[in-house]
């Protein structure tokens, strides 16, 4: 499943960069996305130099070098194994105000166009941190998002905090309408703890009690699931 959505997201980056001599992209993290960073960091003939690097989400109120922090994952992960990039916007989660830090990179994301945007679906239905019920109606790019019980739960099963105090409250996250705006959307969900998830959002009425069920609306999203994340579906 990983190298599917990863050889797809790959061949977009190749394309735009070949048309539009950049690519602009976003990334997710988490479990679901290890053999999909992976397959794209392997990829050949992508020129880094001309990617602008985007992340969906980050913690409020922990560093950068917290196990848990998806700047420690994408650094890790992603940035130390291509190298040189054009430009990486992290999302600074410890910023004195998260609302400065949200505008910093709402300036950032605006005038650009993405040609990819990474996701996975939450255990909740979440798409980023947009939790249920979400927001399709906000228009701003960055937002801090209120993280709910089951969300903070699933972080906690994964393995990234001990346990549910551990977990942050809130997140700056990516807005669903800013997901959406997206050229293509590589969404990526294993594993049977998210197979309801999977049902609600792809069988279901778009709803933002589901909010991962917005991507049915998108021209250009592409879903990979793994046996285990399919079992409920037809």
């Amino acid at each position: 499943m990983g190298t599917a959505a990863g050889n797809f997201a790959a061949n977009v980056i190749e394309s735009a960069i070949h048309e539009f001599n950049e690519a602009n992209i976003i990334l997710a993290t988490g479990a679901s996305q290890f053999q999909t960073l992976d397959t794209i960091v392997e990829a050949k003939g992508i020129d880094w130099t001309k990617v602008t690097i985007f992340h969906l989400d980050e913690y409020i109120g922990i560093s950068e070098n917290h196990p848990a922090s998806f700047r420690l994952y994408l650094k890790q992960r992603f940035l130390e194994k291509v190298g040189q990039v054009k430009a990486f916007h992290f999302i600074n989660g410890n910023a004195k105000n998260p609302l400065d830090e949200c505008e910093r990179l709402n300036n950032l994301i605006k005038p650009l166009a993405i040609h990819v945007a990474l996701v996975g679906i939450g255990e909740n239905g979440h798409l980023a941190f947009n939790d249920p019920p979400a927001d399709f109606n906000i228009e701003t790019p960055y937002i801090i998002a209120d993280l709910d019980e089951k969300c903070r739960m699933q972080q906690v099963g994964e393995g990234w905090f001990n346990g549910l105090v551990d977990v942050p409250t809130q997140a700056i996250s990516m807005s669903i309408k800013q997901i959406m705006k997206s050229q293509n959307i590589v969404c990526s969900v294993p594993d049977e703890r998210k197979a309801q998830a999977v049902k609600d959002c792809v069988l279901g009425k778009i709803s933002t009690l589901h909010p991962a069920s917005m991507l049915q609306d998108h021209e250009n999203c592409t879903l990979y699931l793994d046996k285990a994340s399919a079992t409920l579906l037809p």
